[in-house]
């Protein structure tokens, strides 16, 4: 019960937070970053600290309500309900790996911010003088990095036989450099910036093998026992990119209906836009599409977690379901976006407007790999044929 009230505080501290949020998405797309006084409001509020252990200050939340929060601040701000999303989630890994690389990021301060890129652009080499790897490498795309006082980075090893093994290893922000770079169409106040490491030692308890995430295993469950902790990777990551997406086209929604409730037009037999039935027609289908999204991804996150909190075995049905769903409310939430697009008439097409800002960031958002529509339904219709897969983002 204690869970659910602290997830009921932060949603209560959000909605408050919106109004300021809001008036500065504007600043965040200028700027390419959230701003730093956005930032503290999150700490605030309790936003980034919903997905880490009690044990280190957090507040251990149900994921659902962590998703709602993040499709909330979406509403207001994509890149906002991004960055809250992303870095969010990262608590939740950190808590998967050695206790001792827990003590290393959250032993100091437990408002420390991690910020990742997982592709395996690391180039790793023993530590001649320890059991670790010597790291050097760059990686794009590392949102909310400048925030960041810790990063999450892929890299490619050998296991004991030989064979390539995926990594994610924690590095201190001592050890990287952030470099500007981040200047895209959607999505611009994320600061998805490029890291550089060059040479540095990662001991070995900052290492996590991305196999362990996907048999439900890591060295952190030993302390943090709670049923957050026993969820899959493929489930939280995935459902912690395309909530955003969902969130910002949510938003976009009630733009849409305020901007055009009063609109009269001055094309196609003039007349007031609310009155005509093609518009109602569209509208509905928009917000069809982004309750569909939301009812699949909440159902699919609340049977794993319920799964979890009984100690029962995850239905590997569930797992593939949940990524089906998962992509699929990208998919309906692009089609809703593209919906309210077409019909906002030509005031949508100019610059910073809210519905144009949305249709730029959700699209943005769909291009996450976490996204990769028919590589996620193509798992989904092998496993239903009784076929065995295999896929870390399961």
């Amino acid at each position: 019960m204690a869970v659910e009230t602290d997830g009921e505080m932060v949603l209560a501290n959000v909605r408050d937070l919106l109004p300021r949020i809001r008036e500065r998405a504007a600043e965040a797309e200028e700027r390419r970053v959230v701003p730093e006084a956005t930032i503290k409001d999150l700490i605030g509020a309790g936003v980034f600290a919903m997905m880490q252990p009690r044990r280190y200050g957090g507040l251990e939340s149900h994921p659902a309500r962590f998703y709602e929060v993040v499709r909330e601040l979406s509403g207001a701000c994509g890149s906002t309900g991004w960055v809250a999303s992303v870095v969010g989630v990262h608590p939740w890994q950190v808590a998967l790996f050695a206790e001792a690389a827990q003590d290393d990021v959250w032993g100091e301060s437990p408002e420390t911010l991690v910020s990742s890129s997982y592709a395996p652009m690391g180039r790793l080499t023993p530590a001649s003088d320890d059991d670790g790897y010597r790291l050097t490498g760059r990686w794009s795309f590392s949102s909310g990095c400048d925030h960041a006082d810790w990063a999450l980075l892929g890299g490619l090893s050998t296991d004991k036989f030989g064979k390539p093994e995926f990594v994610t290893l924690l590095v201190p922000r001592a050890d990287f450099t952030v470099i500007d770079v981040w200047d895209p169409v959607g999505l611009r106040g994320t600061g998805s910036n490029d890291i550089v490491v060059e040479d540095v030692v990662v001991p070995a308890h900052r290492v996590l093998r991305n196999a362990e995430h996907a048999k439900l295993s890591g060295p952190g469950q030993a302390v943090n026992t709670g049923p957050l902790y026993k969820l899959p990777f493929g489930a939280v990551f995935t459902t912690t990119i395309t909530s955003p997406v969902v969130g910002t086209v949510g938003g976009c929604l009630e733009t849409y209906v305020e901007a055009m409730r009063h609109r009269n037009r001055d094309s196609l037999g003039g007349g007031r836009f609310a009155e005509d039935q093609f518009a109602q027609v569209a509208l509905a289908r928009a917000e069809s599409e982004v309750d569909a999204a939301i009812l699949q991804l909440d159902r699919n996150i609340n049977e794993l977690y319920a799964h979890a909190e009984a100690g029962r075995e995850l239905p590997m049905e569930l797992r593939l379901r949940t990524r089906r769903d998962q992509v699929r409310a990208t998919e309906r939430a692009l089609e809703a976006v593209d919906i309210l697009f077409k019909t906002a008439g030509g005031n949508s097409l100019r610059r910073g407007n809210p519905i144009e800002r949305a249709w730029r960031d959700a699209h943005a958002g769909s291009v996450h790999v976490a996204n990769d529509v028919e590589r996620a339904l193509a798992m989904y219709g092998r496993g239903r044929f009784g076929f065995e897969v295999e896929d870390n983002l399961v």
